[in-house]
């Protein structure tokens, strides 16, 4: 066993928790264990390793290996330890001479049918198998191995058809870790044991090949797996691995912890950390398996710079490129003005490299010309949040969704977008918590394995707030407000005011069944449901928040919440699932146009000298430009550079073609990623950027969880993130001089109040820390939110009143189209289309209802023009029922499909988030690719021309 990666103790069974304690004696030695306790693991917690194959404790006991027996003194027989609760006054013996003898039995079984390849094994090393058989003292089997012992499985046939691990049989040991992964700790129900007896078997659905079966590729099965059966194709290639780091997903807002196991600066293999706050151990296909694109032969590794985008890139040294981008802004602010310039920061960068990009941008340009891909996602979270509770957060922890007794789920995909916290969710459903979703697409919780939701409402898109204003319609005529929450915890004026409002015969659900579409008596019956609880949870995503009512959205689920009492203790709560790994960060560090770090806003005198004085500068109160103002002003003439850090604008931001040509507009672009994206093909310089392995600092994820980002490769650049922004801002004429992240966020914690608690050493300790971290919370922060009252006092409910969407339905554009995400892509797919996540998703498809279908004529996997207002595209269109009629759908994670073409300027009324879940558009059968995706593959073929035309020169000169 390779002890240096194994520091994690496996109790054998998972804890249980009680009030009462029972104490035992385990050879000699005395214990004390909660009630429910196995001995197992009280054995563990006495210091004896009891010997085990088919336990582990991160599943439920199963007690079919048979080498974990024990004695109890009084008793007949081997109990399994993995299955006999401890009891108080038992006296239990691990080893004695008949139980050496039934366990080197049992081996000499699973050996006789299991190929003694040990030398040459993938999993030499790390092999619970070899290592029980070392345990027991096997020496001989006395019935052969293999055909020496009759009927066999050793030369069963080897299952590579996964992209990122094997399956072979012949090294099944059937303990049926890898199917109780699958079902108790992913709840997908993919593999099941095929076969009876000896010919007994792991099977993918039904003895289908991995990739044909229902398997997500979450890695479960994989980790659970106790010998080579299941083994990750990294290790059999390059061999276990020899030291591991501690660190941070870079994919969706859950943070999975992970343990980077590494040879040298390569990656073998990324290990869910079993105590990670936020996975506990689980993963999903991303964060486990699609890291290969940190090394792949893409990645931006030189600076270069071009005077025109229609010049060859010319890879030049860091000090040049620094110093080319520096010398054209101070051109531009010297004849434009200040504020012809700005920036944009990432939800993919580390809390410190944002930091740093908005300080360069107030300290170094001078201007509030800052925003952040936030904008258009989580931004009337922000806002709807911070005016009825105080502040821009998700008020519990993940593991809170454990003491749901009904859960709401509202525009949120949560096994496809964030599916280790969709696999926590669908256990405490399968535990029997009820369900409630609402979207328009009938996603997989509204029916999958072993989960079916109470109540669908699917709405029309667009009516969101309709939908929560019924919904409170009804708490409050039908007399289910919790009277003595509010009247303790809530504003009184307010919530009158909002009470006689709702109360209006026009917000109640018959009224607005013509508008929604969801039937009266369906809304009731889920608001009764919500309103009774005791416990009730409102999980929500993009489907509310990218909406022209998104703020209004968020602020009438607040009201909702507030009005049952359904905030401030576990398994409660209103929690916005973050789209990307670090869109929480990136709003706490002050990427706002009008607000610094901690949310404060820039006019507020006293908070702006505290900056001011830090900083030695002084910084203009008048708030800067929103990422649209940006693009408008850029077309207008006024707005004329742009240093954007990890975001892609022109793939992710609506309405593309309107942003390619703000884009042109601009005089220099300074680009900092990892690759050649869609921005960068109208940059002027261009900077690599470091991937998370390459990156030291910390991640905020979607309960406020910050945790840290450990480097386990240097940059490829040989620079990072947070000192090219140190080094430009320098250039700019402000230095910056930092050793290191750990001073950057010192500096944080100096400033923020929220965050004034927050250290590296802290986090080390703790594993992670959550906001706000300070000297009135825990030391670890604050995991549950408004407990005693809410951070801006006592909420404050407000009307919601139903605005439909300027985006309308004719008969020239008769459908709706919405948009999401897929579980094997991530975001604009930069990072995921660069991995074998391919396989399952190579291209965006228009999903359309059968009905809506037949009226055109159109077939499963026709190419179909979508066209709205805006603009139009082609793409496949898949027939599905999982879409309403007159609601079409598509994912946006392929820069040639241009769903971004034909979504508009619609917008948040509160904070211009983008309208992207609403679109009318038309859809009919064509031929050929669209005007813009063939100008898009022009442009595209020219531009990667001219990239690798810049490689070439520089290989030639030597540089």
């Amino acid at each position: 066993m390779l002890q240096h990666l194994k520091n994690e103790i496996d109790h054998g069974t998972p804890a249980r928790v009680s009030d009462q304690t029972v104490t035992l004696t385990i050879d000699g030695m005395a214990v004390s264990v909660p009630r429910g306790t196995s001995l197992m693991r009280a054995a563990v917690d006495a210091g004896v390793n009891v010997p085990k194959l088919c336990a582990t404790d991160s599943l439920e006991p199963f007690g079919s290996c048979r080498l974990c027996l024990v004695e109890i003194e009084g008793r007949r027989g081997f109990p399994a330890s993995c299955t006999t609760p401890a009891e108080a006054g038992m006296v239990v013996h691990t080893q004695t001479p008949k139980l050496q003898q039934l366990r080197k039995g049992v081996m000499e079984l699973y050996i006789s049918d299991h190929p003694l390849d040990c030398l040459t094994c993938s999993a030499n090393g790390d092999c619970e198998l070899q290592d029980m058989a070392g345990v027991t003292g096997l020496r001989h089997v006395r019935y052969g191995v293999g055909a020496a012992a009759g009927a066999h499985h050793c030369d069963a046939k080897k299952d590579a058809s996964n992209p990122y691990f094997t399956y072979d049989p012949s090294k099944c040991i059937v303990c049926n870790r890898c199917v109780r992964a699958c079902e108790e700790t992913q709840g997908t129900f993919a593999l099941t044991i095929s076969g009876r007896g000896f010919e007994s078997r792991v099977s993918p659905g039904q003895d289908q090949p991995f990739m044909d079966s229902e398997c997500v590729s979450c890695g479960a099965c994989v980790q659970a797996c106790p010998t080579a059966t299941l083994q990750e194709k990294t290790v059999i290639e390059l061999g276990q691995p020899e030291h591991s780091v501690i660190t941070t997903c870079a994919y969706c807002g859950v943070g999975c912890g992970f343990k980077a196991e590494m040879k040298g600066n390569t990656v073998v293999r990324m290990v869910p950390w079993k105590d990670g706050k936020a996975n506990e151990g689980h993963s999903c296909v991303k964060g486990r398996f699609a890291w290969g694109y940190a090394t792949h032969k893409d990645r931006i590794t030189k600076p270069m710079v071009r005077e025109k985008i229609t010049d060859a890139w010319r890879e030049v040294s860091w000090p040049e490129a620094i110093d080319f981008a520096a010398t054209r802004f101070k051109a531009i602010q010297a004849k434009h003005g200040q504020d012809s310039v700005g920036g944009i920061t990432s939800s993919r960068c580390t809390n410190e490299e944002v930091y740093l990009v908005q300080k360069l941008i107030r300290a170094a340009f001078h201007t509030n010309n800052v925003d952040t891909c936030a904008r258009v996602c989580h931004s009337p979270t922000g806002y709807g949040m911070g005016q009825t509770f105080g502040t821009s957060a998700g008020t519990q922890t993940f593991k809170s969704v454990e003491e749901a007794d009904v859960i709401m789920v509202i525009g949120a995909n949560p096994t496809d977008a964030h599916p280790v916290f969709g696999s926590r969710m669908k256990k405490r459903l399968r535990e029997g918590a009820k369900l409630i979703v609402v979207d328009p697409r009938r996603i997989d919780l509204v029916s999958s394995p072993h989960i079916r939701a109470q109540h669908h409402l699917a709405l029309q898109p667009g009516t969101n707030v309709a939908v929560i204003t019924a919904m409170a319609h009804v708490v409050v005529t039908e007399g289910l407000v919790n009277e003595a929450y509010v009247a303790e915890r809530c504003d009184t004026p307010s919530f009158n005011a909002w009470r006689e409002f709702v109360a209006r015969p026009e917000n109640s659900p018959e009224a607005f069944e013509p508008v929604t579409g969801v039937p009266a008596a369906e809304l009731r019956a889920a608001a009764r449901l919500f309103a009774a609880g005791p416990n009730s949870a409102i999980y929500y995503g993009l489907g509310v928040t990218e909406h022209a009512q998104g703020s209004t959205m968020v602020i009438g689920i607040c009201n909702l919440a507030m009005a049952c009492g359904m905030v401030g203790r576990e398994g409660v709560g209103v929690n916005p699932l973050r789209g990307q790994n670090n869109v929480q960060g990136s709003c706490d560090m002050g990427s706002f146009p009008h607000e610094l770090p901690g949310y404060r806003h820039i006019s507020d005198t006293t908070v702006r000298s505290t900056f001011e004085a830090a900083w030695g500068v002084e910084i203009s109160p008048e708030p800067g430009l929103r990422i649209p103002n940006m693009f408008e002003a850029a077309l207008a003439g006024s707005f004329k550079g742009l240093y954007c850090v990890g975001e892609d604008i022109v793939q992710s931001d609506p309405n593309t073609q309107h942003v390619a040509a703000a884009s042109s507009a601009m005089e220099c672009i300074v680009v900092q990623d990892i690759f050649l994206n869609e921005t960068a093909k109208y940059a002027h310089v261009l900077l690599p950027g470091s991937s998370f392995l390459e990156k030291d600092g910390t991640f905020t994820n979607a309960e406020r969880r910050i945790s840290r980002v450990r480097q386990v490769m240097p940059p490829l650049s040989g620079v990072g993130d947070w000192e090219a922004t140190a080094m430009l801002s320098t250039a700019l004429g402000y230095p910056m001089h930092y050793a290191h992240p750990e001073e950057i966020m010192r500096e944080i914690a100096a400033l923020t109040p929220s965050f004034a608690g927050v250290t590296y050493e802290k986090i080390d300790r703790f594993g992670s820390v959550q906001w706000p971290c300070n000297e009135t919370t825990a030391e670890a922060g604050t995991s549950l939110m408004h407990v005693q009252k809410f951070v801006r006092g006592k909420g404050r409910f407000f009307n919601t009143q139903y605005v439909p969407s300027d985006e309308k339905v004719n008969s020239r554009y008769p459908l709706l189209l919405t948009t999401g995400r897929i579980l094997s892509q991530y975001n604009v797919g930069a990072q995921t289309r660069r991995t074998p996540n391919n396989l399952w998703h190579d291209e965006d498809r228009l999903e359309i209802h059968p009905h809506d279908a037949e009226e055109r004529g159109i077939a499963d996997g026709d190419w179909v023009g979508v066209a709205s207002r805006a603009g139009q595209t082609v793409l496949r269109a898949q027939i599905s029922d999982r879409m309403q009629p007159g609601v079409v759908y598509t994912t946006f994670h392929f820069p040639e499909s241009g769903a971004n073409v034909i979504t508009t300027d619609s917008s948040d009324w509160a904070t211009n988030c983008p309208e992207y879940k609403v679109t009318a558009v038309q859809v009919t059968q064509v031929l050929q690719p669209s005007e813009w995706q063939r100008q898009y593959a022009d442009f595209n073929r020219q531009q990667l021309a001219l990239l690798a035309q810049g490689r070439a020169r520089a290989e030639v000169t030597g540089k």
